[in-house]
């Protein structure tokens, strides 16, 4: 991609998963690379895994305080920050009747609340200096309905329309875009299927398969790109046209 060299990225959720295989993509352009994560062993095993990163930084996003702290480490260690990644989140499978307020709680303090402390922190910085780019993880979730996850689509619709708003209000310094997979394939996920589990979400599927990771970080870094210049406001599906025919209520 164009313009991705030297760039300083901050990822959040970046110690696994699709945060990791971002890192991972970022690295190959170039860029100088930190990730932020509460997850002290995931910390750890990345520290490890990619020697070339920047930092690894602790924090809760729930947290402002430790957004704020983490952020001006990350700043410091990088010299700056020009790209961010705001990609932390968790889910909770359970059928709404049964959804706790302690559970309702946490998802949304972490998916939408951690999500806004980590983009305004970040939109912040970037308006006083020349600009950038933010990118959020939303998700196919956040545009159909699905069973079983009400307080996470929930807040991944409340992503969905933080992105467009902060697009508005940002331009034209800080362009502002998400990113909505649909079914990825990463560790945590492929633990929790069975192989028959497993062979029947495919079906659904019309490539007939997960998304993996590295898919989702390579659409991070077009969108960060300078051949993306004119990206802002949006929401890019990538889910291997499962929502393109109403599938995902099957």
């Amino acid at each position: 991609m164009r313009g991705l060299k030297d760039k300083r990225v901050l990822i959040t959720g970046g110690a696994s998963g699709i945060g990791a295989a971002t890192a991972v993509r970022f690295l190959e352009e170039g860029a100088v690379v930190s990730i932020l994560d509460c997850d002290p062993k995931a910390r750890e095993l990345v520290r490890k895994t990619l020697p070339g990163l920047a930092g690894a930084f602790a924090a809760d996003v729930a947290n402002l305080e430790q957004v704020q702290a983490a952020f001006s480490d990350a700043v410091r260690i990088m010299g700056g920050m020009d790209v961010v990644i705001n990609n932390a989140g968790i889910s909770i499978r359970h059928r709404f009747l049964e959804i706790t307020p302690e559970e309702w709680n946490r998802v949304v303090a972490v998916n939408l609340t951690g999500v806004f402390y980590v983009a305004q922190t970040a939109a912040r910085f970037l308006w006083k200096q020349q600009g950038g780019v933010i990118l959020q993880t939303a998700s196919t979730n956040g545009i159909m309905g699905y069973p079983y996850y009400a307080d996470y689509n929930a807040t991944k619709a409340g992503v969905i329309a933080l992105t467009r708003s902060m697009a508005l209000e940002l331009a034209p310094k800080v362009r502002v875009s998400a990113v909505a997979p649909g079914y990825v394939l990463t560790p945590m996920q492929r633990a929790e299927y069975t192989d028959a589990m497993l062979e029947e979400v495919n079906g659904k599927i019309p490539l007939r398969r997960h998304a993996r990771p590295e898919e989702i970080a390579a659409m991070f870094a077009f969108l960060a790109s300078d051949d993306a210049a004119f990206a802002t406001g949006q929401v890019y599906t990538i889910d291997g046209g499962e929502i393109a025919g109403g599938l995902a209520s099957r």
